[in-house]
């Protein structure tokens, strides 16, 4: 296997340059698979309540929403932060408070004109990726706490919703954890420095539009594999804790091909494996859970590309497996 360090940098043309917009377009057309699925519910939105409506009244509640997810947000993470050393003053309750609510009135309005999550994936995508760079810039570990703010915001409107709403509005509150979750404005803008033609951007465009069917094989596997563990919010098998792992199987991708194109691990050491240190051990996610996850994940990758192609993403596939390793991490599951 070619070392790490052997990698050699591709020298692009200035012309015919992969635009981060023909990237962002190719995340976003993963969403629409999952459209179909919900077509019964956008005709039953209009039979049982008008749109209008539910915007309305979850608008109405979103600054009770957001000061809840701040509450629960810092409950959780108190501890992490001041163990990871972070300057508590580098996150502004107030500042987040106003993103949260100006991101989620963008998804709550387009739900309500009928803009699909696909479309608004590709509006968002841009003011999304600079919200995402101006705290990890700070800090890239504030990213954790910011985006557990936005998750948990989110979860609190649904619960306001109505049951039959409560599908479709998650599509479009998955945007938003995608776009915060993952690296995705500076995977597009890594990728925009290749030629069309490029290998390494090839095997990057092949992957990318099945990262949520590979994603969601992982985690099926994983349940079966461990149908009795329970996380901080349930069991594994819990809908919505199969939501949350499904985007981070999705996540650790995005994050790899991100050091596939940059062809450097800085994504992954300095953004990633903090993230997971504050988080998982604080959601009781066990380190074992997560090295079958990528386990898995590498045998999903060789259902769509060559053999000759893993040599652009093996060395960074086999950095991530060492950094979450036994000798690293040598938590282990006790099966029943």
């Amino acid at each position: 296997m070619e070392p790490l360090d052997g990698i050699q940098t591709s020298n692009t043309p200035s012309s015919s340059l992969a635009s981060p917009a023909k990237m962002a377009e190719l995340w976003a057309k993963k969403y629409l698979g999952s459209l179909e699925a919900h077509s019964q519910s956008w005709a039953n939105g209009f039979e049982v309540k008008p749109r209008v409506i539910i915007v309305k009244r979850l608008v109405s509640e979103l600054r009770t929403a957001s000061a809840k997810a701040w509450h629960l947000t810092e409950s959780l993470l108190a501890y992490e932060v001041q163990r990871h050393g972070i300057n508590a003053t580098l996150i502004d309750p107030w500042k987040v408070s106003k993103d949260v609510h100006t991101i989620y009135l963008k998804a709550l309005t387009a739900y309500g004109k009928e803009v699909s999550p696909q479309r608004l994936s590709v509006q968002i995508s841009s003011t999304l990726g600079q919200l995402r760079q101006q705290y990890t810039a700070i800090d890239p570990r504030l990213i954790g706490f910011v985006s557990m703010q936005f998750h948990y915001c989110g979860e609190i409107l649904l619960k306001n919703a109505p049951s039959t709403e409560r599908a479709l509005l998650m599509s479009y509150f998955k945007v938003i954890d995608d776009h915060l979750y993952m690296p995705l404005q500076r995977a597009y803008q890594a990728a925009a420095q290749y030629d069309y033609g490029d290998e390494r951007l090839n095997v990057i465009q092949t992957l990318l539009p099945h990262v949520t069917v590979i994603a969601t094989n992982v985690v099926t596997r994983v349940n079966q594999l461990y149908p009795n563990y329970r996380s901080y919010t349930d069991r594994l098998d819990h809908p919505s804790v199969r939501v949350s792992s499904i985007r981070d199987a999705e996540m650790f991708q995005v994050y790899l091909w991100t050091c596939v194109l940059e062809q450097r691990l800085d994504a992954i050491q300095e953004e990633l494996f903090p993230l997971c240190v504050m988080l998982y051990p604080t959601l009781k996610v066990n380190w074992e859970l997560v090295r079958q996850m990528l386990h898995l994940l590498a045998r999903e990758f060789k259902d769509y590309i060559t053999h000759k192609q893993m040599v652009f993403y093996a060395p960074y596939q086999d950095a991530l497996w060492e950094m979450f390793s036994p000798n690293i991490f040598p938590d282990i599951i006790e099966l029943d």
